[in-house]
């Protein structure tokens, strides 16, 4: 039986830097940023507690020239995408991050 596979992320949270617009060969542009959530949970004593979490985000295409001109710190942003893990080697070391590919971007 095969069974259906899905790479799917969905975030609200707000940019926790300004957006690195890095330009690539043949001109195309990409945008990198951090986005930061919080999570609530309750401790043993019933307490209510916060964590944040941040995430590294990646936007192409049609989505760069938005976040040029939206994009700033503290901007409320509602993210769909998907999961990317990258590989490279670093002294002879191979090195990895995963980050989030932006397939819809609502500013809030």
């Amino acid at each position: 039986m095969r069974v259906q596979q899905m790479n799917h992320v969905n975030l609200i949270g707000q940019m926790s830097s300004d957006p690195t617009f890095i330009e690539m060969d043949g001109g195309k542009k990409i945008a990198k940023f951090s986005l930061s959530t919080k999570e609530n949970y309750l401790d043993e004593e019933g307490n209510t507690k916060d964590t944040k979490n941040w995430h590294k985000i990646t936007a192409w295409g049609k989505w760069v020239p938005i976040l040029e001109q939206l994009g700033a710190k503290g901007q409320a942003l509602a993210i769909e995408g998907r999961l990317r893990s990258r590989f490279y080697k670093n002294k002879g070391k191979t090195q990895s991050f995963t980050e989030i590919e932006i397939n819809d971007l609502v500013i809030l």
